[in-house]
């Protein structure tokens, strides 16, 4: 019950954190951090730049609610700051991804191929599942190419998306983009999640549901402990959004079932 409480406060009683995320990175200005994306922070680790010390790089994962996605972003543009929209088949948004590119930060896939795989074919076995894994990166390359060439805009970055029937199958999206081959074929240059990346960031935090907010730390305690920080946030635990969380719900309880 205490869960169930907790999930209707979160999706349609939990007041607006954007002024909290405004706060936050005028916090991250005033102590000198560059605020950046996934792409531009991977461009710096390319680069080897000895001279930028202290990052935020912000993701955003789009799993649901383009309406507070654009506050967020109408919020970063007023401070200059730059950071990674990550949006899935279900949430893409043409117009605003091209905006956020000109702007300079960076629009690009969340992806889920082995989730919707999986609920497509009612498959339960994570050792089925991976034994269709070619025919399942074939469903990605050509998720990806065609979002890219309807975009019109070389995606080099992706976010693998965390699904339910993932935490079931305990198989995570990312492992379609264990094949080196399918990357250069895409273009990908860095997955979120990839070690070598994380590997430059002090500390991954991200938001989480009311009352925690974020694990495993504030970002404004970040900001006082550490000098490269990720920080992953969601539009849906930034402010409610009764009609998109309502089709969100209903949808995820309908693939529960039929799944």
């Amino acid at each position: 019950m205490k869960t169930i409480l907790s999930r209707i406060y979160s999706d349609y009683g939990m007041p607006s954190r954007l002024t909290a995320y405004e706060k936050l990175i005028c916090a991250g200005k005033e102590a000198g951090f560059m605020q950046t994306s996934v792409r531009n922070f991977f461009d710096s680790i390319q680069a080897r730049h000895p001279d930028i010390s202290k990052f935020i790089v912000h993701r955003h994962d789009i799993d649901t609610d383009l309406r507070t996605t654009r506050k967020l972003f109408e919020i970063e543009k007023r401070h200059g700051v730059k950071s990674s929209f990550y949006f899935r088949l279900s949430t893409l948004d043409f117009k605003l991804m091209r905006e956020i590119e000109e702007y300079g930060s960076e629009a690009s896939y969340h992806y889920e191929e082995i989730a919707s795989f999986a609920k497509k074919f009612k498959i339960k076995d994570p050792a089925l599942i991976r034994s269709r894994l070619p025919e399942i990166r074939s469903i990605f390359q050509e998720n990806f190419l065609s979002l890219e060439k309807q975009l019109g805009i070389k995606m080099r970055t992706v976010a693998s998306h965390g699904d339910f029937v993932n935490r079931r199958l305990n198989l995570n999206n990312s492992e379609i983009l264990a094949d080196k081959r399918l990357r250069e074929e895409c273009g990908i240059e860095c997955e979120a999640y990839d070690p070598e990346f994380l590997r430059h960031v002090d500390i991954y935090i991200a938001d989480r549901p009311p009352p925690q907010y974020y694990c495993p730390i504030s970002p404004l305690k970040g900001i006082s402990e550490y000098k490269r920080i990720c920080l992953l946030t969601h539009p849906r635990q930034v402010e409610t959004n009764w009609k998109e969380n309502t089709k969100n719900n209903i949808s995820r309880l309908l693939e529960a079932v039929t799944w």
